[in-house]
């Protein structure tokens, strides 16, 4: 026996001692590997909208209300079905809503009681005893674990369980065991949570997003691009805080950062207002959307906030471009070719007229120089930025939850893309110190995203800007970012922002096969998921590529995408039965979920279930436990020879 294994079986055996407890321990692991897989969810793209995310983490992504289908289809009504789905999802506000009209009577206590204990006893199926305990809330977990375990069809100790149930009611703790048993079946009802990216910008609440994240155990993060401008906002790249402060102010989300970060705004307010005084700033003004419709908003001040930092990202953005030649972005250095007396752009050869040439702080012999005062704004959002406790508790976790792609359980997980040409071969790309492709490419990429914000290194920092809109960045995908066209030039072929090969080429089963054997997943369930392009279902287009190897998760979570795509968000699940794809239909808010007893309708795009189930033995946690249970067998064989 090699050294370094028996030393292992030697550190074994200090916590299985004896052939019993080694045997009990096989024993165990060995049916956890018969059991169900558990529950995977997949969303993407979340962009800030918290209450739809929220309501699918509080329904199981539409499972909890199956589970009460399956169970009471024909017992109750749909109203009733949809009250009960309610009380799961809100309990503490539905309980508030029943008593104030009387209907939370004692007869209603016991049998809603013993119905969650059902739905628990249900959704928990798949798990050992042992998991399903310590899920339980530390509030009445002696009891509901009691109560789950009570023998089916059987009469012998009716008058116990009863007795429990009339004794939480008579001691007024019926509500508190209600929310507890609510609380357990959420957290059965959904065993791992992937964010395939993009929790940040667009809508208004990522911080509470984030806040909800980081009281979940079992999850992965992978970055998505506008994660990855706000990690590198957090790193102190300015070039990054401009675009952040810009796309704030051009979604109205400058709350975002001075209510929830505590991100000082006001100097910059003063700036924009006293420099873009006579500018009407048409272009820039923000973008409105239901949640902002009524809004006490000064959109005349956030358009001029909204020119301010785009004059000052362009700046930065070729300072940058001009210290890093390597990153191979000289075409967008526009601002020197402007001609400020004609008011016109030269691009590409190309002349085009300005639509604003209002200008103030551009000197043009020298384009890409900060005013004082702009240097002043930005000194000081970057000592904002560095000085916010809140958020770099967020960019923390995002950081420990988080990665450039993930596999898991056969599954490539990527927020964007992967750099390759044409004929489907990866593209060298230089990052640093090193020249990478593929895989290599992405796994380099975590290395340097942890160096830009704990190592400090100045060159990873200014990375962290390339990734968000770089042209061989797995997290952008596209040839070129057209800000300033968009802003500052009607015709819109210069608006223009082509997607890189990867696109066209994984729309074929073949190609994907090859890019995940690529990263050493070869297994005919397996599947490259995808968020980062949103799917236009109003057109045509389908969230199912590639002879269903490619999904692409990407559904309009934000609002400002739902004209595009017709739909508010994709929820793929995968269960021991398969994968399915749900597209949701617009969610009105969690208020009226829990007044009307509403929830998230949405219609099946996937269901790639099979009559065989998928168990533990299938999964990544199988094998690490197949890998436990080789060592065991290993140690008891040793301890039969009697050499440990």
């Amino acid at each position: 026996m090699e050294y370094n294994k028996q030393a292992y079986l030697q550190l074994l055996s200090k916590e299985f001692t004896n052939t019993k407890e080694v045997v009990e321990e096989i024993i165990n692991l060995e049916a956890i590997l018969k059991l169900p897989k558990g529950t995977e969810i997949f969303l993407s793209d979340l962009h800030g909208e918290y209450e739809p995310f929220v309501h699918i983490l509080n329904n199981g992504a539409g499972r909890i209300k199956a589970k009460i289908n399956a169970l009471y289809q024909s017992e109750l009504s749909k109203k009733e079905i949809d009250d009960l789905a309610t009380l799961i999802y809100y309990p503490e506000e539905r309980l508030r809503i029943l008593k104030n009209k009387n209907k939370a009577t004692e007869e209603w206590y016991n049998l809603t009681i013993r119905r969650l204990i059902k739905i628990c006893r249900e959704v928990g199926s798949k798990y050992t005893r042992s998991k399903v305990r310590k899920t339980l809330p530390k509030t009445f977990a002696y009891i509901i674990d009691e109560l789950l375990h009570a023998p089916i069809n059987r009469t012998e100790k009716e008058e116990y369980y009863q007795s429990i149930i009339d004794n939480i009611i008579e001691l007024e703790a019926a509500d508190e065991l209600i929310k507890s048993i609510s609380k357990a079946i959420k957290r059965l009802a959904i065993d791992y949570l992937h964010i395939v990216g993009d929790i940040f910008d667009r809508g208004l609440y990522p911080d509470l997003i984030i806040d909800r994240l980081m009281k979940l155990k079992y999850l992965d993060i992978q970055w998505g691009n506008h994660d990855i401008m706000w990690m590198g906002a957090a790193c102190g790249n300015n070039v990054c805080i401009a675009n952040l402060v810009r796309i704030c102010a051009r979604y109205d989300n400058i709350r975002v950062l001075e209510d929830r970060y505590g991100i000082n705004i006001r100097p910059l307010s003063i700036f924009a207002l006293q420099t873009y005084k006579e500018d009407p700033g048409k272009e820039f003004l923000p973008k409105i959307y239901d949640y902002n419709k009524y809004a006490d908003t000064d959109n005349k001040l956030l358009s001029k906030i909204n020119k301010a930092m785009a004059i000052i990202q362009f700046k930065l953005e070729g300072q940058l471009i001009k210290r890093h030649p390597e990153y191979g972005l000289d075409n967008r250095l526009l601002l020197d070719k402007i001609d400020f007396e004609k008011g016109t752009v030269k691009i590409k050869g190309k002349e085009y007229e300005l639509n604003d040439t209002y200008f103030p702080t551009i000197d043009p012999k020298s384009p890409y120089a900060l005013t004082k005062e702009e240097k002043e704004i930005v000194e000081r959002l970057h000592t904002s930025f560095a000085n916010s406790a809140k958020l770099h508790e967020h960019i923390k976790f995002l950081y420990d939850m988080g990665s450039t792609y993930k596999i898991f359980n056969s599954n490539l997980l990527i927020h964007a893309c992967i750099p390759i040409d044409e004929k489907g071969e990866f593209i060298k790309v230089k990052v640093l110190d090193k020249e990478l492709a593929g895989k290599e490419l992405l796994d380099y990429l975590d290395i340097v995203i942890e160096k830009a914000y704990y190592g400090n290194d100045k060159d990873a920092r200014d990375y962290m800007w390339y990734l968000w809109c770089g042209k061989h960045s797995p997290f952008f995908g596209k040839d070129q970012m057209t800000t300033f066209e968009r802003y500052f030039i009607n015709d819109k072929t210069t608006h223009k922002e082509n997607k890189i090969p990867y696109y066209s080429y994984v729309v074929k089963k073949e190609n994907c096969e090859k890019l995940l054997k690529a990263f050493g997943i070869d297994n005919e369930f397996s599947h490259i998921i995808n968020g980062h392009t949103p799917v236009n279902m109003k057109d045509g287009e389908s969230p199912v590529r590639a002879g269903g190897k490619l999904l692409v998760i990407d559904g309009g979570f934000a609002k400002a995408y739902r004209e595009k795509t017709g739909k508010a968000g994709y929820t793929l699940s995968y269960n021991s039965r398969g994968l399915v794809l749900n597209a949701n239909n617009p969610f009105n808010s969690i208020r009226d979920a829990i007044k009307y007893s509403e929830d998230i309708q949405s219609e099946i795009i996937v269901d790639a279930r099979t009559t065989e189930r998928k168990t533990v033995a299938d999964t990544d946690t199988g094998r690490e436990l197949q890998g436990q249970i080789d060592a065991l067998k290993a140690l008891l064989k040793e301890y039969k020879k009697h050499s440990i």
